[in-house]
């Protein structure tokens, strides 16, 4: 999974907050891959993505979430791609 993020984003720092959080109460969590990409030093790459709003999660090339997340947001990201991938 990746997420697009900007370092200074208070909406991205919440959102990492929560990831935390969420695998803190949740270690099945702990075995999402979440490839963090901050789009002002890899702009090539976050420029292939078809996102407008940080935080943006996506699995491979399916765009999951974009913009403000909530906790529960995220969780069910989480929840969802464990159900894709069977666990």
């Amino acid at each position: 999974m990746k997420l697009f993020i900007l370092e200074n984003c208070p909406h991205c720092m919440r959102a990492r907050h929560w990831i935390e959080e969420l695998c803190e109460e949740n270690p099945l969590y702990r075995d999402i891959p979440i490839e963090l990409i901050d789009e002002a030093k890899e702009v090539e790459l976050a420029d292939s993505y078809d996102y407008y709003y940080v935080p943006c999660f996506y699995d491979g090339n399916i765009k999951l979430h974009e913009g403000s997340a909530s906790k529960e947001i995220i969780k069910n990201i989480f929840n969802d791609y464990l159900r894709r991938n069977g666990k």
